[in-house]
């Protein structure tokens, strides 16, 4: 994370973690999981979304900080629907995958390798199939259409791949976790243990990863 980053935003970035790691130690508490809860959840990606929002920069890459911070906002949205509602909770999360495709999409990299190229047809494709095998449910594979499409643009996409990339990569993965647990598959504990770090650590690193190129504080590919 570049230094520049951390002094001029620094408190919106820990406040986020504060509440994401908040989160993850009181979601299964009776005394907290309710209206603390949803409000820990929602502010861990709201405040990634906040920090994003103040570092828009000016010119032709405007349009793009605007994308990321919708992205943000439709996920964070669906953090707190979704303990809700899962249906509602999955349709911001949906709107949310739409928003990043076409960040992505407006920022694809030039000349992609073969490698890069074969990755990316391979999140597309494959998202979606191991998403029904996990779950064994129809909605969820059309769901994961927009997931596997999210990832894909993501490792196309000029933006650095070790960052966000890789955490469009952890998002799949965290919802494979959740999706396990609607089929025959038994994963615990490792659904309960993961399923909330790889998703977090999936949203800062896209965020950070892609307010840091957007302001030229990190060389795009």
């Amino acid at each position: 994370m570049a230094k520049s980053a951390l002094i001029e935003q620094r408190p919106w970035l820990l406040a986020s973690i504060a509440a994401a790691t908040a989160f993850y130690f009181i979601s299964d508490n009776p005394v907290f999981e309710g209206t603390w809860g949803l409000l820990a959840k929602g502010a861990s990606v709201g405040l990634l979304a906040l920090f994003a929002a103040l570092r828009i920069p000016q010119g032709k890459h405007r349009a793009d900080g605007f994308l990321l911070v919708g992205a943000l906002v439709f996920a964070a949205c669906g953090d707190v629907a979704i303990e809700l509602d899962f249906l509602t909770g999955g349709t911001f999360f949906a709107a949310a995958h739409v928003v990043a495709v076409v960040l992505y999409l407006r920022n694809r990299h030039q000349r992609p390798s073969p490698i890069q190229k074969l990755t990316g047809a391979a999140l597309l494709l494959v998202t979606p199939l191991v998403s029904y095998l996990l779950s064994g449910q129809g909605q969820i594979a059309v769901y994961s259409a927009s997931l596997g499409a999210m990832a894909a643009a993501a490792w196309m996409s000029h933006y650095p791949r070790y960052r966000v990339g890789t955490g469009a990569v952890l998002f799949v993965l965290s919802d494979w976790l959740i999706f396990a647990r609607m089929g025959p598959i038994d994963l615990e504990p490792a659904n309960t243990i993961l399923i909330w770090p790889l998703y977090y650590a999936a949203q800062i690193m896209i965020a950070t990863g892609i307010t840091q190129c957007l302001r030229g504080e990190q060389p795009v590919r």
